[in-house]
């Protein structure tokens, strides 16, 4: 008996708390387990009855680091505070907290409800000065003791993975022998369809894009289940992007991908947030082998990164989208230095409310989309053409390497479903026909695995029927094709069976930004290339009135001049547009309705009209024609159009036929369907012609 117990002490509960950090502790270290629990016979040698003696045992497994997860100690705690515990007992103080955090809140109020803390080493009264600072002082220690257990662990964690041995669990597609090397997966559909993923998303550009591909083939992936064994599974863009994202693919072994955030109110579990590539915390390079380089692996984090749809928030760019906007993703503002939004309604413009979104400030500006997207697409079809037939050269090949990959990709497939096949057909085979049971189970397997192997036949097929088995050959013949495509791009460019996503993939391999800001008349556009170069353009904008034009009074006093001088609205125009003059509406020249428009406006008169062209009198005009034979004009145009009057036009695009009987009887015998067919153009040489029935 110590001389701490007291008689109100013994009507109290005796308690003993028991506690292993890992759930490996408590299966491996009995001996331990066996000495807290014998802490209960301690408590009936103190003077407390068998009935007296509480067991909380609800924390083994679990770390004193934190008592945030420990229910056991909570619940302790819980009980010293209604003053239902007159001693705790526990092997030693390490059992019940690691951390003084916990420690001394559990010392305060054991010394207040007057709870002895009782370990192997003897018996502590909490509210004793020499017992608070007896408990103190271990507390201290066991905490320190933390600490050195964990520096020693993760020092020597550290020096392996910083010569990167630390046995990680590998990926798919790479395997540990028994002596610890990495290698490849010996399957080679698994290393194939691997290389397959890298290929497609270099050539698409988007996860998503893989993963419908896959799909479509009928391609699945290679997975590893709870256990580690190898399946195969449908490709999901989660899957895909694993892939694309593990760095164990490029030969390299790295460590602290990742950290550790506070967790969210009412979440039990940290979270981990991906770090960075720049912030990965120990990169050995070349320690697996690889299925692409590093510098590959770098290029397909950077285009994942630039796909990202919060391009506001994160200032990427964005995937490439269906929209009539050219510039969607890549354009800035050049005021507040803000990315610009695209908005169609209205028609197509680019928009900055940056400022007016987060800051309550009027819009920065907004500026109409089609003029500039035209000379953004102008300069980039200039800036690419040295180089279109090398593009071309180069597509030509990845396409093929693409096609080669998936063929090969399919043929793995359908030797892997044929193997899979006749493995569940040998099963079946080799069961009991009595074990009914087992020999259903076994035969539904074999039809899975057959209907499997047909579809994976049927897609072979199918790819097959689609692309020639044989490479292209690039001889003579097509090297001239292609040779003859050269300059063709622009007519490419503005095919409309190419998509608005693939006009702007196209052009951003080329153009990094666009930066605009809008004067009065024109915006100022920067093209800012990939390496660094720019190129600046003045590209004219539409105004709504010639008033808002910089010298839209010196046009109109020019027009006006003009006008008075009897000249006709059309000159005028073309006089106009030589000046370097335009239309409000109108970005590159001066319309005849704007000359109209502001002549009737001041009162003048337009001047008397006159022929266009004068002709001799020995010939007729189409409408001179129609009228002298009393049919419509329209008639002769479209018997012109289907070559049925074959007559050739005059320099200005007039028709004029000799006025003379043959011509006159010929037309009229068509008009009546005695003819067929009149030949003219002979005639208007030597005054002849030919006549068809």
């Amino acid at each position: 008996m110590s001389e701490l117990i007291q008689p109100a002490h013994l009507k109290r509960k005796a308690v003993v708390y028991i506690r292993q950090s890992t759930p490996h502790q408590v299966v491996s270290n009995q001996e331990s387990l066996r000495l807290q629990y014998a802490l209960c016979q301690r408590a009936r040698d103190l003077g407390w009855h068998e009935a007296d003696i509480d067991v909380i045992d609800a924390d083994l497994g679990l770390s004193g680091a934190s008592a945030a997860y420990r229910n056991g100690f909570q619940e302790l705690v819980g009980r010293v505070g209604l003053s239902d515990v007159g001693m705790i007992l526990s092997i030693d103080v390490t059992r019940l907290a690691r951390n003084c955090s916990d420690w001394y809140p559990l010392l305060d109020i054991c010394g207040l409800r007057g709870c002895l803390i009782a370990d192997r080493d003897g018996v502590y009264d909490p509210g004793s000065a020499n017992g608070r600072l007896l408990l103190g002082l271990k507390g201290t220690i066991s905490e320190l003791e933390l600490h050195t257990i964990r520096s020693r662990l993760t020092t020597g964690l550290i020096a392996k993975a910083q010569r990167g041995e630390l046995a990680l669990t590998l990926p798919v597609g790479l395997v540990r022998d028994a002596s610890g090397v990495v290698l490849k997966d010996p399957d080679m559909g698994v290393q194939d369809r691997l290389g397959l993923v890298f290929e497609l998303f270099l050539k698409l550009r988007s996860i998503a894009k893989v993963m419908r591909m896959l799909n479509n083939r009928g391609l699945d992936l290679p997975r590893r289940d709870r256990y580690g064994e190898l399946h195969w599974a449908r490709a999901t863009v989660s899957a895909v992007a694993a892939i694309l994202k593990n760095p164990a693919y490029a030969g390299a072994f790295v460590y602290g991908r990742t950290r550790m955030r506070d967790t969210t109110p009412g979440s039990r579990t940290p979270a981990k947030v991906a770090r960075p590539l720049e912030e990965w915390r120990i990169v050995v390079k070349d320690r697996y082998p690889a299925y692409i380089d590093w510098p590959t692996y770098e290029k397909i984090r950077s285009i994942v990164s630039d796909n990202r749809a919060e391009y506001m928030r994160t200032k990427t760019r964005g995937i490439p989208r269906d929209g009539d906007l050219l510039l969607h993703g890549i354009v800035w503002c050049g005021r507040c230095g803000h990315k610009m939004y695209v908005r169609y309604k209205g028609g197509g413009e680019y928009v900055c409310n940056h400022l007016r979104t987060h800051s309550g400030l009027p819009t920065c500006q907004h500026i109409r989309a089609e003029a500039v997207d035209a000379a953004v697409a102008d300069a980039f079809l200039t800036a690419l053409a040295p180089a279109e037939l090398d593009a071309l050269s180069r597509a030509h090949r990845a396409q093929s390497k693409v096609d080669s990959a998936l063929r090969a990709n399919a043929e793995r497939e359908v030797e892997r479903t044929r193997y899979a096949a006749a493995l569940a057909q040998r099963q079946y085979n080799r069961v009991d026909p009595d074990n009914r049971l087992v020999a259903a189970e076994l035969e539904r397997r074999w039809e899975s695995a057959l209907m499997e192997a047909r579809a994976a036949e049927a897609a072979l097929a199918e790819q097959s029927a689609q692309q020639p088995t044989a490479p292209v050959v690039m001889g003579e013949a097509l090297t001239g094709k292609v040779v003859a495509l050269a300059g063709r791009l622009p007519q490419i460019w503005a095919d409309p069976d190419v998509t608005d996503a693939h006009r702007k993939a196209l052009l951003r391999c080329l153009v990094d930004k666009v930066v605009l800001d809008r004067t009065p008349e024109s915006a100022l556009v920067r093209i800012v290339w990939r390496g660094g170069a720019v190129t600046d353009l003045d590209v004219k904008m539409r105004v709504t009135a010639i008033a808002k034009l910089a010298r839209g009074a010196k046009m109109k006093a020019r027009l006006l001049e003009l006008a008075k001088a009897g000249i006709p609205d059309n000159e005028i125009a073309r006089v106009l547009t030589e000046e370097g003059h335009r239309s409000a509406n109108c970005a590159d020249r001066v319309l005849p309705v704007t000359v109209q428009r502001i002549r009737l406006a001041e009162g003048i008169k337009a001047p008397p009209s006159r022929r266009r062209w004068k002709h001799d009198t020995g010939v007729l005009s189409t409408t001179e024609l129609a009228a002298k034979l009393g049919i419509p004009v329209n008639w002769l145009y479209v018997q012109i159009k289907k070559k049925r009057l074959l007559i050739e036009p005059q320099p200005t695009g007039a028709y004029l036929f000799p006025d003379t009987s043959f011509v006159l009887d010929g037309v009229q015998k068509m008009r009546n369907h005695v003819i067929d067919e009149l030949d003219l153009r002979i005639c208007q040489h030597d005054n002849g012609g030919h006549q068809h029935g």
